[in-house]
């Protein structure tokens, strides 16, 4: 098994071994299961979950899987976050960042990576772990997402943006997420066939300069947030400036947060007190 899968071009073939084999619950089930990652489907599709922020997410076939690098994002919004937060997370995947985000906030700690959570069992029991709301355009992923945010008694719609949230959240929302693709369009071709073939296009396709659905949430999000609610989102080191530069004409005041360690970069946007009064 190891064998196929470093033929394959899988690094860390005695890992993903091991994966598989406890995934698998006989030798047939194994065999096909090597034979589909070996094909270059994401591990994390093959076997049905993805280990984030300590957390075992359910990743389901063509959704996007949760990125390492994401971890970070949800570091910076867990610190941000009150008790007890209403969460929005955009173009939601999974639905892996805005659990996450709640999970750390009801630990009370901020850190994903201690305690119970650590065990990946998303039954917090009767932690408060606020209130989740999370949307995305691909059916596959609100149905994948649904089933995530439930375990922390969230919801997930299928919709564009803002326009799939309830009205009711409008001016609530103390946490707004939105890991919206930001590859650009002529450099997907250069993307691992893992993602490229096996993940929704929409899902990765930022448009033209990669942030064409960024900068629309950039200008609508100040309408959406609570006093002192923040919107966060990856981009490229490379993208960074006009990122900010887009969250400024939004009427949030940007900040810049980087992580050498997974090479991850998150902008950060609060409203301006000018934009509340003209609210």
């Amino acid at each position: 098994m190891v064998d196929r899968l470093r033929a394959a071009g899988c690094v860390f073939a005695e890992e993903e071994a091991e994966i598989l084999a406890a995934s698998a619950g006989s030798v047939d089930e194994l065999d096909a299961l090597v034979t589909r990652r070996a094909a270059g489907e994401p591990l994390e599709q093959v076997v049905g979950w993805a280990s984030f922020c300590g957390l075992r997410i359910d990743v389901d076939p063509g959704v996007f899987v949760p990125r390492r690098r994401s971890e970070f994002l949800v570091s910076v919004a867990a610190g941000a976050a009150p008790a007890a937060p209403v969460i929005a997370d955009l173009c939601c995947g999974t639905g892996a960042l805005g659990v996450a985000v709640a999970v750390a906030v009801a630990d009370g700690t901020g850190d994903l990576n201690t305690g119970d959570f650590n065990t990946g069992d998303l039954n917090t029991g009767d932690l408060n772990t606020g209130e989740l709301h999370a949307a995305d355009l691909d059916p596959a992923a609100v149905a994948c997402a649904r089933r995530n945010v439930a375990r922390v008694g969230g919801r997930a719609y299928l919709g564009d943006l803002f326009r799939a949230l309830p009205a009711s959240v409008r001016g609530r929302v103390d946490v707004l997420i939105c890991n919206a693709p930001y590859m650009p369009t002529t450099e997907i071709a250069f993307m691992p066939a893992e993602a490229r073939d096996h993940e929704a296009l929409l899902a990765l396709d930022g448009g033209t300069d990669g942030l064409a659905i960024l900068r629309r949430v950039a200008d609508a999000a100040a309408g959406w947030l609570a006093p002192g609610g923040v919107l966060l989102v990856e981009t490229s080191e490379r993208q960074a400036p006009a990122m900010a530069a887009a969250l400024d004409a939004g009427g949030l005041a940007a900040r810049t947060w980087s992580d050498d360690e997974s090479g991850a970069t998150v902008i950060t946007g609060t409203p301006c007190q000018a934009t509340f009064q003209n609210k």
